[in-house]
């Protein structure tokens, strides 16, 4: 739907993805595989999502996809929190305010795409 040229969320959700695989490398290297594993899967999610809601099928496709890239967010914002809060663990805070920044960017994206959205598609959306 929309054209990755000069898109502020695939640009962003890029290069929190490619932080996230330097970040996780550090868990790897300290052995803490598992939360590695996760924050690895969640964090580059987020921007596989939003690069399929680039090419959705439908307004209703689109903001399907990109509320499973913030709840993909959410979920590594709880990845994130574990590290902050886990002795024994490396903490990077810029992840945390790049996932920030996304998850207003998506919020905002969302928001405008349902007041957007035909009130037809909106009551088809709904009673699925």
């Amino acid at each position: 739907m929309r054209n990755d040229k000069e898109n502020l969320i695939v640009s962003l959700t890029l290069q929190f993805a490619l932080d996230i695989v330097v970040f996780t490398e550090k868990l790897e290297e300290m052995k803490k595989f598992v939360v590695a594993r996760q924050i690895l899967k969640s964090g580059t999610s987020i921007g596989a999502n939003v690069r399929e809601a680039q090419n959705a099928e439908s307004k209703a496709d689109f903001i399907h996809k990109l509320k499973i890239a913030a709840k993909e967010a959410d979920e590594t914002g709880y990845w994130l929190e574990i590290c902050r809060h886990s002795q024994n663990y490396c903490f990077d805070p810029e992840l945390t305010e790049q996932l920030i920044s996304i998850t207003k960017v998506l919020s905002k994206i969302i928001g405008s795409s349902k007041r957007r959205q035909s009130p037809n598609q909106h009551i088809n959306e709904s009673s699925n």
